[in-house]
């Protein structure tokens, strides 16, 4: 490769002389990006008009004959599980179209020994339903956003929620593979900012996972360059993994960045337009039913990062231990 030149680091000069992308399996994706604004999504009595905006937008993407509909989080209403008028017109989407759906949702369960519906744990989830209308798969967000998802310390000091007139949810536990059989798929949801912990990104990919599916609402953050800033961790998570990682935000960014960090269809077709409303179809290569080797940083982790800090130490306490002998 040339020298990168001042105005070309080296690194945009690797993906710029990237080889083009393999020839393989693909899965077309329809992601919709509704740009609700916040204040709609807090307002209850704005909750059927989100459906309608949500199932409007998919009867446009289905057009499109994707294998997987997908939307983002916080733009569902209510409590898909429990609630007929909320899960009924999804089921009856995906059954007409016969469709995956991936889509953000909140979720609930009882707690142990629990009767009280208000003994239950709340979750900020994501489920898989599929082409019959049925619910495949679910996950719950592990890592929760302080003082926006939980208040710190509120199951031993639960005046603070009555202060505050905010509840807390509850952290997931574990990873959750979401399985596509009749198309040999298997992906893994992330939701809201869980890709900017690269030790947690790891944990969701075994070496037969195909792509990353974040599901986010960055509807908080308006047009600023805060949208920017989260998406560009996205880069980070697919080449520490080597695999591509699928953005479906509420307003922006919505894309796909491929293994080598090449980011696409982050504008809609024929605009610059990142924040609208509308549907962007992407094709992301699959494995076809092969296994990736592993990286360097999927097998050690965070080892090179801690070597590189115990040789600092090392290092600083060597020089000052010579400057005090001389």
């Amino acid at each position: 490769l040339p020298a990168p030149s001042a105005d070309k680091p080296a690194g945009v000069t690797i993906i710029g002389r990237a080889p083009p992308r393999p020839i393989t399996p693909t899965l077309k994706l329809a992601l919709i990006q509704p740009s609700i604004p916040q204040k709609m999504i807090w307002e209850a009595g704005e909750s059927a008009g989100r459906l309608d905006q949500m199932l409007a937008l998919s009867e446009q993407a289905v057009t499109n004959h994707p294998d997987l509909l997908v939307w983002p989080e916080g733009v569902t209403p209510g409590w898909i599980r429990w609630q007929t008028n909320v899960f009924g017109p999804i089921t009856n989407l995906v059954r007409r179209h016969h469709v995956w759906l991936v889509l953000g949702a909140d979720d609930a369960a009882l707690r142990p020994g629990a009767k009280d519906p208000d003994d239950a744990d709340i979750f900020n989830g994501a489920f898989l339903v599929s082409p019959e209308g049925e619910i495949r798969g679910s996950y719950h967000k592990r890592r929760l956003v302080i003082f926006g998802e939980y208040l710190p310390l509120h199951r031993w000091l639960p005046f603070l929620e009555r202060w505050t007139g905010q509840g807390s949810f509850t952290a997931g536990r574990e990873p959750v593979p979401f399985l596509l059989p009749d198309k040999r798929v298997k992906t893994s949801v992330l939701i809201c900012f869980e890709d900017l912990f690269p030790h947690g990104v790891r944990d969701h990919v075994d070496e037969d996972t195909d792509f990353l599916l974040n599901l986010t609402n960055n509807g908080w953050f308006g047009e600023s360059a805060a949208q920017w800033q989260h998406a560009a961790n996205a880069v980070f998570r697919a080449v520490e993994n080597g695999l591509p990682l699928v953005r479906c935000a509420n307003n922006g960014l919505t894309c796909w960045v491929d293994p080598r960090g090449r980011m696409s269809e982050a504008a809609f077709p024929g605009t610059t337009d990142v924040y609208g409303s509308g549907v962007k179809v992407v094709e992301v290569p699959l494995l076809g039913g092969t296994r990736r080797p592993p990286t360097f940083y999927r097998s050690a982790g965070d080892l090179f990062g801690w070597s590189c800090v115990a040789w600092s130490a090392l290092m600083i306490t060597f020089s000052r231990w010579r400057h005090r002998q001389e």
